[in-house]
């Protein structure tokens, strides 16, 4: 064999070796890659096994929890020295029992609802308290939206309110310079639409107070004690949310005058007549809850509501006079597109009108542009729209129809 052949004999051996360690190279490579997938795989499986075991351990819990005996509800009497307690049971008897070591000593205060072991009747939990569904039904606004400024004809009844209920809650050191308790209550009467509601919204817009808008009717209920129970519970959201305004709308549906009646609603409603009374007794005059009463029949309240000491400011809100309707159409106005409106003519064919009946002759001429597809209100678009308005209210009026 020559030199040239054993040279290229050399050569075609060297390229088979180089090709045979590249393959081994791309197997390596490839086994590399699947190694790393298996990695992967395994850290997956293993936070999965690590989950299920958790799952696991809660469902043993909450199968442990579902299996453990219920515990029995009961309120606390009274706090001893020793750390005991004395609860009465939701069945009646009282118990004098210890306290788990888990339960802040702090928290127990007479009153407090607590849960005991059924077997040691001992204290293991502390329970929140309880209130009706139905109160928290209740209209209750953190800030309204309503101003002062959204109020026409009004000056001396906004400036009455604001000493009887915006003071107390934004300058109660002046109360206590002077030397003299705030008013514990107001009470805000005059025909309906007149500006009642509005006026307490102002007041809590003003005071940044939680407005709870409570309808008297509310308050009457079918059983023996709930309207009793919905006045205090009602109360006691007042001082969790205070500041807060507590607005009793209607008042004269359990307010009104009490009678030798002997039908058990009317016993009903003067039980729930006489919790608001004590409730209202118990305020603190320079506390940060305020009560504003309203009523279209001031005639019919009882004198017990209506003494000093419960509301001790009255304040009438009549129907407004030429300058208050004025002022009110243009209130309602305001955001509307306007052509040749007088104001001074609509206030003077307005006269008798509430505030309400005046934002709705507002409305109702809106209607009527909007009806010919036009987005300027003209001052016959008010004229139509009063006499359709007035007419109403006097037709109602001739028929009997009271508004309340």
């Amino acid at each position: 064999m020559s030199e040239v052949d054993y040279l290229l004999e050399r050569l075609r051996r060297l390229e088979e070796e180089f090709e045979r360690l590249r393959r081994i190279e791309e197997e390596y490579h490839r086994l590399k890659e699947h190694y790393r997938k298996l990695e992967s795989e395994k850290r997956f499986m293993e936070s999965e096994r690590i989950r299920y075991e958790r799952e696991i351990r809660r469902l043993r819990s909450e199968i442990e929890r579902l299996r453990s005996p219920p515990l029995l509800i009961g309120t606390v009497s009274d706090v001893l020295d020793d750390g005991r307690v004395i609860v009465r049971s939701s069945t009646g008897p009282k118990f004098l029992v210890y306290v788990s070591h888990f339960i802040d000593p702090k928290e127990l205060k007479p009153g407090v609802r607590v849960a005991m072991n059924q077997q040691t009747l001992a204290v293991v939990n502390i329970l929140p308290p309880s209130k009706d569904p139905m109160v928290y039904a209740f209209e209750v606004d953190e800030k309204p939206d309503v101003t002062y400024e959204d109020i026409g004809g009004l000056e001396r009844q906004i400036e009455e309110i604001k000493e009887a209920v915006e003071l107390p809650l934004l300058k109660p050191e002046l109360f206590e310079e002077v030397g003299i308790e705030p008013p514990k209550g107001v009470l805000l009467h005059g025909p309906p639409g007149t500006g009642k509601t509005l006026l307490a919204k102002a007041v809590a817009n003003k005071t940044k107070a939680t407005f709870i808008r409570v309808v008297g009717s509310e308050f009457v209920q079918k059983y023996i004690g709930e309207g009793a129970r919905l006045v205090r519970e009602v109360f006691e959201l007042a001082r969790e949310k205070s500041p807060s305004i507590i607005f009793i709308d209607e008042l004269d549906a359990i307010a009104a005058r009490r009678t030798s009646s002997d039908t058990s609603g009317d016993r009903e409603v003067q039980r729930t007549l006489m919790q608001l009374l004590s409730e209202m007794d118990g305020f603190d005059p320079r506390g940060d809850v305020r009560i504003v009463g309203a009523t279209n029949r001031i005639d019919i309240l009882d004198p017990a509501i209506l003494r000093p000491g419960r509301f001790d400011r009255i304040i009438e809100v009549p129907l407004p006079s030429f300058e208050g309707r004025i002022q009110i159409f243009k209130i309602h106005t305001r955001k509307m597109k306007l052509e040749k409106v007088d104001f001074n003519e609509l206030a003077r064919i307005t006269e008798g009108a509430s505030g309400a009946d005046i934002k709705a002759v507002c409305t109702e001429a809106g209607m009527f542009a909007i009806r010919e597809e036009r987005t300027v209100v003209t001052m016959n678009d008010f004229l139509r729209a009063v006499e359709k308005v007035m007419r109403r209210e006097v037709s109602y009026r001739e028929k009997g129809v009271m508004f309340v």
